[in-house]
Parts: C-alpha cells; sequence; structure tokens
C-alpha cells in the first residue's frame, strides 16, 4: 500500500503511528536512498513505543537498542563491507526476539526475513514530502490494523 507525508514532523507522526502496532519479534526493514527519511521514520516507529530519548543514528555502531513499551533494536547496515559482519557481531540474535527490529539498509546484510514489514521511502517532487510503501512478507493477518492506522497517509488510487 503507498502513503505520503508532507514533511520530516508528518513522517515522524507516520512511523509513530505504525510503531504504536509493534509487538516482540517484529521486523522492520526500510529502504530507500540516502535523504529518503529512513532514520527519521525509524524515529517515529520508536516514538510509538514510547522512547522519548534522542536518537543519532547508529551508523558508526550498527545497533543502538533503547528502552521502551518493548524493546526497540535500530539498526543502521550501510556501512558494512560484507555482509557475514553482520552475522559475526551477533546481531541476528536481536532480530525476532524479545522486541521490535528496525533495520535499515537490510541489503548491505542480503536480510530478507519472515515475517517482517518492508517499507520504502522516496522522494516527492516537493523536497520534504515522502511517498511510502507497506508491503508484508508473512504479515498479512496483521496488516489491516496497519492500514487502520495509516489510512490518514494514504494514497488514494
Amino acid at each position: 500500500m503507498l502513503f505520503h507525508t508532507v514533511s520530516s514532523e508528518d513522517t515522524t507522526a507516520f512511523g509513530a503511528a505504525m510503531g504504536a502496532l509493534l509487538q516482540p519479534g517484529d521486523v522492520v526493514l526500510l529502504t530507500g536512498d540516502l535523504g529518503a527519511g529512513k532514520s527519521v521514520l525509524a524515529r517515529g516507529l520508536a516514538r510509538g513505543l514510547g522512547i522519548t530519548q534522542a536518537m543519532p543514528s547508529p551508523t558508526f555502531t550498527l545497533m543502538q537498542p533503547y528502552r521502551g513499551r518493548i524493546p526497540f533494536y535500530h539498526f543502521d547496515l550501510y556501512r558494512l563491507d560484507d555482509p557475514d559482519q553482520f552475522y559475526e557481531a551477533g546481531l541476528d540474535e536481536f532480530i525476532g526476539g524479545d522486541g521490535a527490529a528496525v533495520i535499515e539498509w537490510p541489503d548491505c546484510a542480503d536480510l530478507d526475513p519472515a515475517p517482517a514489514l518492508h517499507i520504502t521511502l522516496s522522494r516527492l517532487e516537493d523536497d520534504d514530502a515522502r511517498a511510502i510503501e507497506v508491503t508484508s512478507a508473512g504479515m498479512d493477518d496483521r496488516m489491516t490494523g496497519f492500514y487502520d492506522a495509516l489510512k490518514k497517509w494514504s494514497v488514494k488510487a
């Protein structure tokens, strides 16, 4: 399903609406070009879990954990040189466990877990606006709840 946001604040609000529905074991894969808004959306997801602290991008640490309603594991895999580094660091242990794993640049570790939400962000003509495509891999039973929570951003076909 396709959604549009009009600003970074709106993208954060979109993420918060989605984050409020995340459950332990959920995986959210974020893809898009540099500057597409992946980290902004990740912060929104965290806000939906009740996390209010500052959230710098974990680019240099690969993963940053946070405590909210459930644990939140924010990954940024952009700087991985080899997909094996992800597994050698034991980071795969945080996927599908006690919290929600939100992973920016999952292709850098050849990640494609299921079940998972796949979210692709792209810029629109207005530099602050974003197109957000949400698809599911094995979470079809929960998608109606997500779509209901996100309907105000829905693009009418």
